[in-house]
């Protein structure tokens, strides 16, 4: 069974956390951060299957170097508690080969900086099956500047995604529903996946409870906690109904 993914997070100051950090490590990169006047270095992280920057038509052309491209949305930033990226995290129906993702994440991508005209900058990290991550859980990271881009360098915030009434983060987990359903239709499977809750579905499923990193860690080294027990039963028990079988299942790693 194949799962149905779609997050929304923030990269904030306020939490201790920068842009350059955030994506040296889901690029697997050395990235130097004029601001902390420091280096991430995740030169040695595996699993990064690709890697690209989106940018909108005629943006700066040295914005296409991913340490100067993270160093001037830091530098764009002036409060100690701004929100410097914005990050959309998917998973791909298992179904689907490398061609396929890397297809559905340059549609995506195209729709964001279309939409919103910002910078983004997307990963594909596949599982690391070694540590116990599922085998089905290629995902991806889309890293995007909290700024539109113009051809002048960074401007006014993209305050409609931090609006919930404003209806943006639900277009976008549609949006994304429509190009898993259009790839798998496209590959030849049945299957489909549906954007919406168990709730609004009204299929009787109950969500499962999102473990968090230090509790997936715990998982990966083969100490299940009592979040990590129950999301698995209630995961399985889901898998199990026939009668939901093509339907994708939430999950998050």
């Amino acid at each position: 069974m194949a799962i149905y993914h779609f997050s929304v997070k923030t990269v904030a100051r306020s939490a201790g956390r920068s842009a350059t950090a955030a994506i040296a490590y889901r690029a697997g990169e050395k990235i130097y951060c004029e601001r902390e006047g420091r280096e991430h270095d995740y030169s040695r992280k595996t699993g990064v299957e690709y890697k690209e920057i989106y940018l909108p038509k005629d943006a700066p052309e040295h914005l296409k170097n991913r340490e100067r491209l993270w160093n001037e949305v830091e530098q764009r930033e002036t409060r100690k508690n701004s929100t410097v990226a914005r990050e959309f995290e998917i998973a791909f129906p298992s179904e689907l080969n490398q061609e396929q993702r890397l297809a559905m994440l340059e549609e995506l991508c195209a729709s964001i900086v279309d939409r919103h005209q910002v910078a983004v900058d997307a990963c594909i990290h596949a599982p690391h099956t070694g540590s116990g991550s599922d085998e089905r859980n290629y995902h991806a990271h889309i890293l995007m500047s909290t700024r539109k881009l113009i051809p002048e360098g960074f401007t006014e915030k993209t305050r409609e995604l931090d609006q919930k009434h404003s209806g943006e983060i639900e277009h976008w987990r549609k949006h994304f529903a429509d190009i898993c359903n259009m790839h798998l239709d496209m590959a030849g499977y049945t299957a489909r996946v549906d954007h919406r809750s168990y709730k609004d579905q009204e299929n009787g499923l109950e969500a499962t409870l999102h473990e968090g990193p230090k509790v997936t860690e715990l998982r990966r080294k083969g100490v299940v906690s009592g979040n990590g027990k129950y999301s698995t039963l209630r995961f399985f028990n889901c898998a199990q109904w026939p009668k939901f079988s093509t339907t994708y299942l939430g999950f998050a790693s």
